[in-house]
């Protein structure tokens, strides 16, 4: 048996290593002022200019050097209006960022002693931090299948019929991985599997001078009009590979969404399948980071921040009440 760590070692970030940077509520928040606002400076409402803002003893909120408008890191992102230590949240996305397969929040509320709601909560919230909607694959073969996630239908195998109640149509694009970059992956929860839907996202997401690798199903039959170059590999008849041409990388990623799933989170609505599509996809993404993926989930936090610090925003000491 290989006992050694596989990860390299400047690819590793363990519990003591986040209990060594994040040991109190304190350096947290310190953490997230850098981010927010670097060296302390930021733009004041008041003075309508950039200012040096310094902490304000007792209370989590900075004050204008010169007016002493206070201002608060937290406001505009996740941890706004929450009384939760801030440490519990960074170990919460600690533990989200380290999996491989995901974690319930019902593991986070064990690990952490909140209330069950308050860890569904955090829960929901970190998971935001995870879409990527804006994201185009650049790579220049890309591959592209579809498939359902749900109960089961008695007697019924293969694709389900449209308008089917059960089964949730989820499609997904996948780059292949190269010396240069690996490949990253794109997951849609879609209301249907059509060929304009197909087209839409193809358009929206693949750049035209790319090889697009499908199976047989026949809406990737306009496809090729849209793409450099479009091949198909033919399931029904049971085969899989010819050459470079197959759709294994992204039959690969539904399995470990499936088996992720099914083993943690056992079932999901149709309402959050996104959200949870969008956490895979973005581990996913990033598996070349080792344990440092937790490091670019906290870059997330002031990248998503409804109000970000470099423009005029108005933000406020965060409450006290709870959740």
């Amino acid at each position: 048996m290989n006992r050694r760590q596989t990860i390299p070692k400047e690819l590793r970030y363990t519990i003591e290593d986040f209990n060594r940077q994040f040991p109190t509520d304190d350096a947290c928040f310190e953490h997230l002022r850098e981010q927010r606002f670097p060296d302390g400076i930021a733009y004041c409402q008041t003075c309508k200019q950039e200012r040096q803002h310094h902490r304000v003893k007792g209370r989590p909120v900075y004050a204008c050097d010169e007016c002493l408008t206070q201002i608060s890191p937290m406001a505009g992102t996740i941890f706004e209006h929450s009384s939760t230590s801030l440490r519990l949240w960074y170990y919460a996305m600690y533990l989200m960022a380290s999996t491989r397969c995901g974690i319930s929040a019902k593991q986070i509320q064990r690990e952490t002693g909140v209330t069950y709601k308050t860890a569904w909560r955090m829960f929901r919230q970190i998971r935001s931090l995870l879409s990527e909607p804006d994201m185009q694959l650049e790579g220049s073969a890309v591959e592209m299948d579809e498939t359902y996630y749900g109960g089961t239908r008695k007697g019924k195998h293969g694709r389900p019929l449209r308008g089917d109640k059960k089964k949730s149509p989820v499609i997904g694009i996948i780059e292949r991985s190269t010396k240069k970059r690996i490949g990253r992956v794109k997951a849609l929860a879609t209301p249907d599997v059509t060929a304009e839907r197909v087209l839409g996202i193809v358009h929206e997401h693949i750049l035209p001078k790319s090889t697009v690798f499908t199976d047989e199903y026949r809406i990737y039959d306009r496809l090729g009009g849209r793409v450099k170059e479009h091949k198909r590999i033919n399931h029904t008849a049971k085969v899989y590979v010819v050459g470079d041409v197959h759709t294994n990388t992204i039959e690969g990623f539904w399995s470990l969404v499936k088996r992720g799933i099914g083993g943690v989170y056992h079932q999901v609505s149709q309402k959050y399948l996104q959200t949870y599509l969008d956490e895979y996809s973005f581990r996913y993404n990033r598996r070349d980071q080792g344990n440092l993926i937790f490091t670019s989930l906290l870059k997330r936090v002031s990248e998503k921040a409804a109000q970000p610090a470099s423009i005029p925003a108005q933000m406020t000491p965060a409450p006290t009440d709870a959740f």
